[in-house]
């Protein structure tokens, strides 16, 4: 199979987010079998969602990981050109949910095993590919858990995510939570015997716009754009009529932080405020939805050189979008982010990726086994 066989095969699965993965990843474990790799899955705390672990060489010498997701975002806009899941192409183009973030950089790396299995590789190239990266990186912590006991303490990472082919040194960290007050419904009529709860959410809400306005003014880092950390809220939910007292308020924000800022303490002034809500009768609840640490490789490590020696060009400074790479190198490993595809084709109707790209990745992944056999 080539690398648009594989890719079609791939989309195939409508491996949303939150949702079994099984299919997708026992097919990949076949195909890696087929040609004698060591694969190993390994299941999530939810039972029904697997990450996935394989090496090509030798386990026990230090060597590289290939990091991508199997997940990807719903593909319900009824914008679509063609069924979502079904690839299509038309000329360079290679429509379908997945091609570019990130079932193209999947595609890429195992087109590429057949050629790395025929090499003798003195350092092994492992795949590592999760669940669950597109609901806040959920699936990756079990398995950088389990990397000790998989293999040799790595050389580097490369996380997949689409960045053009031009590899990235540093991605701002991330947390969400859900706030929900809870107050007391009754007749619009008697406001003083109920208790609303989007008034109470409204002086939430404004210490998070106030927040937000704060971080504009520092500290900052010239690589991002912004160059700030920032912090919105992007979903309020309450209400039923204007005639009855709202009993619940719901909240959805997010804190994107720059490297050397905690993205979690950033909402803490909101969960404050929030709190402080109790005093007046209200129950809050404050739920975590996801939350991972930034990533800032420096501009002279190792790795950085390997994928300006990898793919022709210097690696750029800083990209606004999160990945899995920040928790890899919280975990004590050098990361990076290299792949085929552009973000701003991704989790959007008609989805694509080129056919140059694709083969601009499986090219890297080839040069990589032949620097590791060297």
């Amino acid at each position: 199979m080539d690398v648009f066989d594989i890719l079609d095969r791939l989309v195939a699965f409508p491996s949303v987010a939150g949702k079994p993965n099984g299919d997708i990843a026992g097919w990949i474990e076949a195909f890696l079998a087929g040609h004698g790799i060591k694969v190993t899955l390994l299941p999530g705390p939810e039972g029904d969602r697997f990450n996935l672990f394989a090496t090509v060489g030798p386990a026990d010498v230090p060597g590289y990981i290939l990091s991508g997701h199997m997940d990807v975002v719903p593909a319900g806009e009824p914008q679509w050109s063609s069924a979502p899941f079904a690839m299509r192409r038309e000329g360079e183009r290679l429509y379908g949910r997945g091609t570019t973030d990130m079932k193209g950089f999947l595609a890429a790396v195992l087109a590429a095993v057949p050629a790395l299995a025929g090499l003798r590789l003195a350092r092994p190239i492992h795949l590592a590919f999760s669940y669950d990266e597109e609901v806040g990186c959920r699936g990756v912590p079990h398995l950088i858990a389990r990397l000790a006991e998989l293999c040799a303490k790595p050389l580097g990472v490369i996380v997949g995510e689409p960045s053009g082919m031009r590899a990235v040194r540093c991605h701002k960290g991330k947390a969400a939570a859900r706030l929900t007050i809870h107050g007391r419904t009754g007749h619009s009529s008697r406001p003083d015997l109920g208790l609303n709860a989007i008034h109470g959410m409204a002086d939430v809400l404004s210490t998070a716009v106030g927040e937000a306005g704060r971080l504009t003014h520092g500290p900052f880092d010239l690589s991002f754009e912004p160059s700030y950390s920032s912090l919105q809220a992007g979903v309020v939910a309450g209400g039923q009529s204007v005639n009855i007292i709202p009993d619940t308020c719901t909240l959805d924000l997010e804190a994107r932080a720059i490297p050397g800022v905690d993205p979690a303490n950033l909402l803490t002034p909101v969960k404050a405020r929030a709190d402080a809500l109790a005093a007046e009768g209200f129950r809050v609840e404050w739920t975590p939805i996801s939350a991972y640490p930034a990533l800032s490789l420096p501009q002279d490590a190792a790795l950085a050189a390997l994928l300006r020696e990898l793919t022709g060009e210097a690696p750029l400074a800083a990209v606004s979008y999160g990945t899995e790479a920040g928790l890899y190198q919280a975990a004590g490993l050098d990361a990076i982010i290299c792949g085929p595809g552009d973000i701003g084709r991704a989790h959007k109707p008609d989805e694509y990726i080129l056919a140059s790209e694709l083969t601009a990745c499986q090219r890297m992944v080839e040069a990589l086994g032949a620097r590791c056999a060297a």
